[in-house]
């Protein structure tokens, strides 16, 4: 395993915390890409990456909110030029299954003339318990314009795992690896498996796509957050992506996690046992 040090963007969240975690338990140099982390690291303020990018060998790219969001690319493009140029030699994309936008990125890093590895996740099932699936968890009644699909849930653990190895080791480079669970769920499936975990009713209700935005408007859910939800929802959602892969499995040879023993451990947590945030307000 290579020892120089690795940068790690969006290392605050799913994926990027565990990845942190990974490394330094390896004894690996590992530098915190994020606001808060010294030297700060921010997608939006481009003069915060040279510091971050100083001495760096390889970066794991994470980019927020979203490949998918608008201007990512633009600054997907910029972010791999100043690296090349501070003489990073490895790079590491999260991108999403399905999205024309982050193939886009993906053919930025491709470029790079560096050593490259892709990671094309399918849906975090972390989403249920780490982000903004987790109050209508909390609340009994996950509403979503998920229709009926079927969506090969991934387990953040796997990509952290993934991740750390393709950060680590040469043999991963010029590699797409497709991340996904081992079978497919439905929304309806996964939100009834989350209840059966955490011994309490939590029902699934499929809305329309409008509606769906109507709700996160009131919430007071930010207007580009509100276009990027819908968007996934109702583009990425619908069907593309009802196939599992073996990306976990070439990268790692072991199976991913499934999305049961996922929520089996979550439940454990008491996590999905909280009293919701609106019940507190």
């Amino acid at each position: 395993m290579e020892t120089q040090t690795i940068l790690v963007t969006g290392s605050t969240g799913k994926t990027g915390r565990r990845i942190v975690e990974r490394l330094r338990a390896l004894r690996q140099p590992v530098r915190s890409g994020s606001r808060s982390a010294r030297p700060s690291f921010d997608w939006e303020d481009r003069g915060t990456w040279d510091h971050a990018l100083d001495g760096v060998s390889a970066a794991y790219i994470c980019y927020y909110p979203d490949l998918a969001a608008p201007g990512a690319g633009d600054t997907i493009q910029a972010f791999v030029e100043h690296a090349v140029r501070s003489g990073v030699r490895r790079l590491v994309l999260l991108s999403g299954r399905g999205e024309a936008e982050a193939e886009r990125c993906e053919q930025i890093v491709r470029a790079s003339g560096i050593e490259w590895t892709l990671l094309r996740a399918s849906w975090f099932a972390q989403n249920f318990s780490e982000s903004y699936l987790l109050e209508p968890v909390l609340a009994g009644e996950v509403a979503l314009p998920a229709g009926h699909v079927g969506e090969p849930f991934v387990d953040a653990e796997d990509i952290a795992d993934v991740a750390v190895a393709a950060l680590t080791q040469p043999r991963h480079s010029g590699q797409l690896y497709e991340l996904t669970g081992p079978r497919l769920w439905t929304f309806a499936e996964a939100v009834a498996e989350i209840g059966r975990a955490a011994r309490r009713p939590i029902r699934y209700v499929p809305i329309p796509v409008e509606d769906y935005a109507v709700v996160l408007r009131a919430a007071r859910v930010p207007s580009e957050f509100v276009e990027l939800l819908t968007y996934l929802f109702a583009e990425v959602l619908d069907g593309r992506n009802a196939s599992i892969a073996d990306g976990v499995q070439r990268a790692l040879g072991r199976a991913p996690k499934d999305f049961a023993a996922y929520a089996k451990a979550t439940a454990a947590t008491g996590i999905w046992n909280a009293i919701p945030t609106a019940a507190i307000r």
